[in-house]
């Protein structure tokens, strides 16, 4: 239904679904049937429709009504694509996302139904040495399975980046759930992470990354202090792996301090804090959170984006005691169900399924912005690192009230991001880039969509009188219709592409829910 190739046995997982998402389906896409499959981002789209029908508090308590989990799960973390309004359209394929973190584990998430993990590293030691594996293997490296905490925390951040939530039937995946992986692992044997094995990993990645098709690079993890009269390997290494055409994000911590260390300290890397968003969809929610800031080595504010840092699904070490003890917990739920000691240990360890838990920290709001970013190279193969830069800072919008120099640029917006730039693909300027685009009572509206032979735009501000506005077509894949003469006040519209399938503004954040299980974006005309 989006268009995006996917594997037969992933469209397979339409199989699963509820009559009520099944339904949905089929009533968005006559031309639909169940056998042909689906992906889960049209599946979430679906999910997203129906919960809001019921309204805002009623979301989190309906959400396993409607998607076959197992029946005992404990949802109360909305998965991250939905929150972040991320077009479903795009999910990274064709890009190789790499991660520098303590170790990893080759998680279902990410190897099935086919292996995306393309090499493992270890940087840790003297001398680099890596692994590569092909699509059909099951990648195995020195110590996958000795389930130590290292692994979890670099499980955890490559997940949230690219996982497909292979155990969660596609509820819990990634933004980035088509993108390739290389695992870095920056684990000396002493089991620290310092800056001399944070540069090395860097320095491999600078080497061999390209070859990999690397394009972009998550740090979740931080070294050691530096004084500002030492160099700093870690910058250095990082200005090197960007002039390859990698763009770098890194955390900027958690101690909610006027303090960074490397990699957060490096002028070229996009240094993300934390947000947030009480896991909700209302943008007037939004706060920030304790993560650390202050100033890279070239004097420039960081961090310069906050993501989600709360509610960030990911999933459990598998054949760890809290795996074992999760199992257990919701075996225990199912024999005792509503059992307050049996509930009150399930929120204490976070858990929203027996195979998932809800984390916190900027490890995990940096690889959501990896993510985004690998969509948007997807979108727009030619973008260099500094005009990715330039695109995410162009997307985000300010938390009302928060000092700049905590927050940066503001809150990333995942389907603007995209949108921007699959926008300069087409040679438009930042500044006209926007959906929609209010200017001296001109309402401006622009599309990416490289499907529909017509696009059409209808609205409240005449009653969604049929057939609305005809947009017209001005690049390869993009669409541009305006409206003139709106009389200040708020609208709601949407989208028709080929006279059957509805579509809200993905390049728009502002929305809201319509009356018949959708989203209606949200057009504002300010008065003079």
């Amino acid at each position: 239904m989006c268009g995006a190739p996917s594997e037969p046995s992933i469209l397979a997982e339409a199989g699963w679904l509820s009559p009520k998402v099944i339904a949905r389906l089929a009533h968005d896409n006559p031309n639909w049937r169940q056998s042909r499959g689906a992906c889960p981002a049209c599946v979430q789209q679906a999910l997203l429709q129906i919960l809001t029908e019921q309204g805002e508090a009623a979301l989190h308590a309906s959400l396993q009504a409607a998607w076959p989990l197992d029946a005992e799960a404990a949802f109360g973390a909305l998965p991250t694509p939905l929150r972040l309004h991320a077009d479903p359209r795009f999910d990274g394929q064709g890009v190789t996302l790499a991660l520098l973190d303590a170790g990893f584990y080759p998680h279902p998430d990410l190897t099935q139904p086919r292996n995306r993990i393309r090499a493992w590293v270890d940087a840790g030691r003297g001398r680099a040495e890596a692994l590569t594996f092909q699509p059909d293997e099951q990648p195995r490296w020195p110590g996958w399975d000795t389930g130590l905490p290292a692994q979890w925390h670099g499980l955890m951040t490559s997940s949230v980046a690219a996982g497909n939530g292979w155990l969660s039937h596609g509820l819990y995946r990634g933004i980035a759930s088509g993108a390739d992986l290389v695992l870095v692992q920056v684990r000396d044997t002493a089991g620290r992470i310092t800056n001399q094995s944070l540069a090395r990993g860097l320095r491999w990645l600078a080497q061999h990354g390209p070859r990999l098709g690397v394009r972009v690079a998550n740090l979740s993890v931080g070294g050691d202090p530096v004084s500002p009269l030492a160099g700093n390997i870690v910058d250095t290494a990082i200005a090197a792996l960007v002039a390859q055409g990698i763009a770098v994000v890194a955390a900027a911590g958690n101690d909610g301090r006027r303090q960074l260390v490397p990699p957060a300290t490096a002028p070229l890397a996009v240094t993300v804090g934390g947000l947030d968003d009480q896991n909700t969809f209302d943008h007037d929610a939004l706060m920030l959170w304790h993560s650390n800031y202050g100033l890279a080595d070239d004097g420039a504010l960081k961090p310069e984006l906050v993501a989600p840092s709360l509610w960030v699904v990911a999933p459990l070490l598998p054949d760890t005691p809290e795996a074992t003890r999760a199992r257990y917990l919701f075996a225990r739920r199912a024999l005792q169900a509503g059992d307050p000691a049996v509930e009150s240990e399930i929120e204490f360890d976070h858990l929203v399924t027996p195979f998932y838990q809800h984390v916190e920290g900027t490890s995990f709001a940096a690889p959501v912005v990896a993510s985004i970013i690998a969509c948007m190279l997807q979108a727009n193969p030619a973008l260099t690192p500094p005009q990715v830069r330039n695109l995410l800072l162009a997307a985000a919008e300010p938390v009302p009230g928060a000092p700049v120099e905590r927050q940066g640029h503001g809150a990333i917006q995942a389907g603007q991001a995209v949108a921007l730039a699959a926008a300069q693909r087409a040679g438009w300027p930042l500044a006209d880039a926007r959906s929609p685009l209010v200017v001296s009572g001109e309402a401006l509206f622009r599309l990416h969509a490289a499907g529909p032979r017509t696009v059409r735009l209808l609205g409240s501000w005449d009653g969604w009188k049929q057939p609305g506005t005809s947009l017209e077509p001005v690049a390869p894949g993009w669409w541009q219709g305006s409206l003139m003469g709106l009389a200040p006040g708020e609208y709601e519209y949407k989208f028709v592409c080929d006279d059957q399938n509805w579509l809200a503004d993905p390049a728009n954040t502002a929305r809201a829910a319509d009356s018949y299980g959708g989203w209606n974006s949200v057009l504002i005309i300010p008065a003079p």
